[in-house]
């Protein structure tokens, strides 16, 4: 009998594990994102990117090292709640793990992303960073961890209420702590806006406001509070009397100790145990008339609210633009070192093509959020729920595929991919469903704001304003963008057509985001030798905004060429990107 003791042992079984592909721990993600770094200079002012560049850099090596491993311990020893303190008192507060901590201190303290939009001095510049700044470091972030961008968004957003409606008094009490980056003396924010009643359904909520002198007492509950022991919350309530629906609900600041010390009047119930997000703290909260501070008017409340959703919309975009590149730069790791029947998984011609249906999308959402951080109001009141909507769900499909390519690896805990896939169906969830967001960008955006109009003008300007792009290809970005736009008026003109409001929200965001990638594609093919984004402008065209993909082989084989030149290393000349978009 032969023994094959080659084949048993420890050195044996890890010959055998250099045959798996590895993941993308150590890498910096930001100088391995070449896309990024080629659209900053066209997004951002060159003197503040050449402040930022080497903070950016920082944060890549972060999110692929330090963080990357604390996000993975966060995960495993997720938060728990401690209802009572040792003597009997409800004194209930949440227990995190030292990795959610350390994070903490990584995301408010080191880069300061609540505050950075919001006052001078963080990482060292002197003034208020315009928003693109914050959403690249989100975008960076989220590579490494999902959850505590929620509290980081909430702080930074909710901030913005209460210096917009807040009362003198409430802004000096307030928002200078909410715009600290030292752990000491920060206050975290968040939104508690979900109830039994109604989620999407805001103007369902129950929970009343009752007078007490000038300020207000809560009774009732919230039913998902995410960041649910932060300083404070804000939130909608029905003060008493109040009519019913969305125009009976005020905004209101909730703390979660009172000015003299004593604990609030609201008690955490339970946290929940979510699909996702494991690493932050979502619960259940009710209020057994908890003090609470009116912001702003109090017939006005969701109105106000919604100065924070096109924020809040962005940074979900800047996560799910964020996932993706993770997840497409997992596939590329996986698919380039794993062998199989012969050859690298990479050099399939079927698995090009599934990559290729990775990262389209993936550098499609990167455009949309670079466009919308720089926007302007009437064209973030259609890019915003557009993008949103659509980005959200393509990360789930991506974050699916990138699992797929890595195979069974991918749905074991040990790797990252089934995190990934958890995490980004959350994103469906918060700030609007895709119904939701579909609905506000058709039936409000396009039908009553008539965002559109503002949308289609600016593209327009872009398009005509790049000269080297082929003549050809730009008149049929440019019948596309109209073709969306009339399908979106004619969707928007009738409720009956109802149902075709996800449709045509999908098609203004390929029509869209097919233009910015051409226009991009031509001016840094122009400007630094590398057009490949103009060869992605046409896949979106033949394979998202076109209702059918071509059966003729032949009119196919254009893509052979491009798909090559995408997967490659080599930059792709504006002239071989031309031909090839045109072909």
């Amino acid at each position: 009998m032969t023994i094959h003791t080659d084949l048993t042992g420890r050195d044996a079984a890890a010959r055998r594990s250099g045959a798996l592909a590895p993941t993308c721990r150590g890498l910096n993600y930001y100088s391995a994102d070449r896309s990024l770094r080629d659209l900053l200079p066209h997004y951002m002012e060159a003197p503040l990117l050449a402040h930022l560049a080497p903070h950016l850099a920082e944060l890549g090596e972060l999110a692929g090292g330090r963080l990357h491993d604390l996000s993975d311990q966060a995960e495993r020893h997720q938060p728990v709640l401690h209802p009572r303190d040792g003597y009997g008192r409800d004194e209930e507060w949440v227990e995190y793990h030292p990795a959610y901590r350390e994070m903490e201190s990584i995301a408010f303290g080191k880069f300061g992303m609540h505050a950075m939009c919001n006052r001078g001095g963080v990482l060292g510049w002197p003034s208020p960073m315009p928003p693109i700044a914050k959403y690249v470091f989100h975008y960076l972030f989220a590579q490494a961890e999902f959850g505590l961008l929620c509290p980081v968004n909430l702080t930074d957003s909710s901030s913005e209420l209460v210096r917009r409606f807040g009362t003198d008094e409430l802004r000096e009490r307030y928002l200078a702590r909410m715009w600290s980056q030292d752990p000491l003396t920060l206050l975290k924010c968040a939104q508690f806006m979900t109830e039994k009643t109604g989620g999407s359904d805001v103007g369902a909520g129950e929970l009343v406001a009752v007078r007490d002198g000038k300020d207000w007492k809560l009774w009732g509950e919230k039913w998902f509070c995410s960041n649910v022991d932060a300083e404070l919350a804000v939130l909608l309530a029905r003060p008493e009397g109040a009519v019913a629906g969305g125009r009976g609900l005020g905004l209101f600041l909730m703390p979660k100790i009172l000015p003299d010390g004593r604990r609030n009047s609201y008690r955490i119930l339970r946290l929940k145990d979510k699909l996702g997000s494991r690493t932050m703290a979502s619960g259940e909260i009710v209020f057994e008339g908890a003090a609470a501070y009116q912001l702003g008017e109090l017939d006005q409340g969701l109105k106000q609210m919604l100065v924070m959703v096109n924020s809040s919309r962005v940074s979900h975009l800047a996560r799910a633009a964020g996932m993706m590149r993770r997840c497409l730069n997992e596939a590329l790791v996986a698919a380039r070192h794993r062998n199989a029947f012969g050859r690298a998984v990479i050099d399939h011609p079927l698995m090009r093509r599934q990559l290729l249906k990775l990262m389209v999308p993936t550098e499609q959402a990167l455009s949309a959020l670079l466009y919308s951080a720089t926007a302007s109001d009437k064209v973030l009141r259609l890019l915003t729920p557009i993008a949103k909507y659509r980005a959200c769900r393509d990360n789930v499909t991506v974050a699916t595929g990138a699992m797929e390519a890595r195979g069974g690896n991918g749905y074991i805990e040990d790797w990252p991919n089934a995190r990934l896939v958890r995490d980004a169906h959350l994103g469906l969830l918060w700030e609007g469903t895709s119904n939701i967001n579909a609905l506000d960008a058709v039936q409000r955006a396009v039908g009553k704001a008539r965002g559109h109009e503002a949308l289609r003008d600016d593209l327009g300007r872009q398009l005509e304003n790049v000269a080297d792009m082929p003549g050809q290809f730009r008149t049929r970005l440019s019948g596309a963008l109209a073709d969306a736009m009339r399908f979106a008026e004619r969707v928007a003109a009738d409720p009956e057509n109802e149902r075709f409001c996800r449709i045509a929200a999908g098609k203004l965001y390929h029509a869209t985001t097919a233009a910015l990638l051409a226009s991009e594609g031509t001016r840094i093919g122009r400007e630094a030798g590398d057009a490949r984004r103009l060869l992605l402008s046409r896949f979106v065209l033949e394979h998202r905004l076109a209702e059918h993909s071509s059966t003729n082989l032949e009119a196919q084989q254009w893509e052979n060429e491009a798909i090559d030149l995408l997967l490659g290393d080599a930059p792709v000349s504006l002239q071989r990107a031309a031909a090839l978009v045109q072909g």
